[in-house]
């Protein structure tokens, strides 16, 4: 499909068409922008938008052959269908102490082993123990033809696992576990016209570099025509691949929502904020509170700002808190479980 300006109307603004889609991918070609617009998109798609993953486990019981801190480690990369993500909060932006049904979703997982054959657990065995938004955000994305899912483990006859898995709000800058896309690829100028590539070779760059697809979409370069030093590239070629918290388009509309609000927030700081007067200092927000957003809006308040692995002044973060077990205080995790 092609995104085109209306009849009559100067064509000024970007351009999408989209080349091919597919349910966990989608490619595009975006024009009528500059080189700095085209790759902040494709930063904010890897790392700023927001999706559910495990953030903290719970052990009620665990036999098996795996620590608590491996089995929790493999439960936080587990991708969790984030749609409608908008509706819970960032746990630092919410009023509670350390989770609730605002700002988490809890999944239980118990599996115990009662026949000679040792038995596998996958992803389909994690169940939702929470109020949710609607009947599909947190549950384990499943896209295998047999609808098992993720291998958690193993276990032999006799040995049980028991946990609580308390899955929250986040994005892949914080850790990969948040990421909704396994890549993104980004290409611009496949012919090297503009020469921004030096290819090192051998014999010949043409036969030892080969062109990729998206030299099909651009006129190849006229043999002895003369180098134009004021080129700018035009056209930038994206190939995104969801890993299937999120629908590919729906990834690229969280992240231009995104870069809205950070371009929102660019605007602010250089035209200043005459109800809170000129000599402010920001701090750093979360995208919905750096334009004055409400609570819900990206994890939007007050009280906004990113929670760093050494603690922020007040909210515990995956490697603060004092976990307890039954050997005494853990330098890792938060209180009473494991941080995925």
């Amino acid at each position: 499909m092609d995104y085109d300006a209306m009849d009559g109307m100067e064509d000024i603004g970007p351009r999408v068409t989209v080349r091919e889609a597919a349910k966990s991918s989608v490619g595009f070609v975006l024009t009528n922008v500059d080189l700095a617009f085209a790759n902040s998109l494709r930063r904010i798609i890897l790392a700023e938008v927001p999706t559910i993953a495990i953030d903290l486990v719970e052990v009620e019981a665990n036999t098996s052959v795996l620590a608590d801190e491996f089995i929790a480690h493999r439960l936080g990369l587990i991708p969790l269908n984030s749609k409608d993500v908008d509706s819970i909060l960032y746990t630092r932006d919410c009023d509670c102490e350390q989770y609730c049904d605002n700002c988490s979703i809890t999944l239980t997982l118990h599996a115990r082993c009662t026949s000679n054959e040792i038995m596998k657990i996958y992803a389909r065995d994690l169940v939702i123990g929470s109020v949710t938004p609607n009947d599909q955000i947190g549950r384990p994305v499943i896209s295998d033809a047999e609808g098992l899912g993720s291998v958690i483990g193993k276990l032999r006859q006799g040995q049980e696992l028991r946990m609580k898995c308390i899955a929250k709000k986040g994005i892949a800058k914080e850790h990969s576990k948040w990421a909704p896309t396994s890549a993104v690829g980004f290409e611009y100028d496949p012919h090297n016209k503009l020469r921004h590539l030096d290819l090192w070779y051998e014999d010949d760059p043409i036969k030892e570099w080969p062109k990729s697809k998206n030299a099909e979409w651009e006129e190849p370069p006229l043999e002895g025509a003369p180098f134009n030093y004021d080129a700018q590239p035009s056209e930038f070629y994206f190939d995104v691949e969801s890993i299937g918290n999120l629908e590919p388009d729906a990834v690229i509309q969280q992240g231009i929502k995104v870069m809205q609000q950070k371009l929102a927030a660019v605007i602010q700081e250089l035209t200043g904020d005459e109800g809170r007067g000129g000599d402010v200092e920001y701090e750093p927000r979360s995208p919905g509170a750096m334009n004055g957003g409400t609570v819900g809006d990206y994890g939007g308040g007050i009280e906004g700002g990113y929670t760093t692995p050494y603690g922020n002044g007040g909210n515990a973060s995956a490697w603060g808190g004092g976990g307890q077990t039954p050997y005494g205080a853990t330098p890792y995790g938060q209180s009473n479980g494991w941080a995925a």
